[in-house]
């Protein structure tokens, strides 16, 4: 039964801001999110990590590197791991979208929801699933790999393998530099934490 630790990139501006990144290029870690991404991957350090598949963005890619670098490994884009399409809803501040209507939709009926222009989250549900099931298919049984992804796309992986409802996936929280650890196999999946957050590093040597 191969495992996947699912990491949300670390923070950035966008995050520290309230604002919706989506698939912009170009938006990187800020300070604190490459001290998240260091953390990480000294958390990770001493387990038998097989592979570290990264969504394709700047952010991402920064948050899977240092992972990659301590394991001796490549980060390996995969498409099918990017953030959701927000469409005409990207670069938008959440105090602005909290105004609009179909905001309610968002947080209440996501199975009805589809971004103007953009994903519905049915979509990148089953978009995540299949990448997911994808990689599995590629390792062994007891092969540990690594998935650097967004929140959204994060929360609705793990909703679809608790089998949650998608109208209930806002529910789950997984914030900046988190792990969350599935556990999959031909016929059964297992959720082995949600939003573990690792203790930064200079946090440590304060203590």
């Amino acid at each position: 039964m191969p495992s996947i630790l699912l990491i949300r990139h670390g923070e950035n501006e966008y995050v520290k801001k309230g604002k919706l990144a989506g698939r912009l290029p170009g938006v990187h870690l800020n300070e604190k999110g490459v001290k998240q991404a260091e953390a990480v991957a000294k958390y990770l350090e001493e387990m038998p990590v097989k592979a570290v598949y990264s969504s394709p963005l700047a952010r991402t890619m920064e948050t899977a590197k240092p992972i990659a670098a301590v394991h001796k490994l490549k980060v390996v884009k995969r498409p099918g791991l990017i953030e959701m399409d927000y469409g005409g809803w990207e670069d938008k501040s959440l105090k602005q979208l909290r105004r609009r209507k179909l905001w309610k939709t968002v947080q209440n009926a996501p199975s009805r929801m589809r971004f103007p222009e953009g994903e519905s989250f049915a979509e990148a549900q089953q978009r995540i699933a299949t990448e997911l099931e994808t990689l599995v298919g590629m390792h062994k049984d007891r092969d540990l790999i690594v998935c650097v992804g967004h929140s959204d796309m994060i929360k609705l992986a793990l909703a679809y393998y608790m089998g949650l409802a998608l109208d209930n996936f806002q529910r789950i929280m997984v914030s900046p530099a988190s792990i969350s650890t599935v556990h999959l196999s031909a016929n059964h999946s297992f959720i082995a934490n949600v939003n573990q957050r690792v203790q930064l590093l200079d946090e440590k040597a304060q203590k």
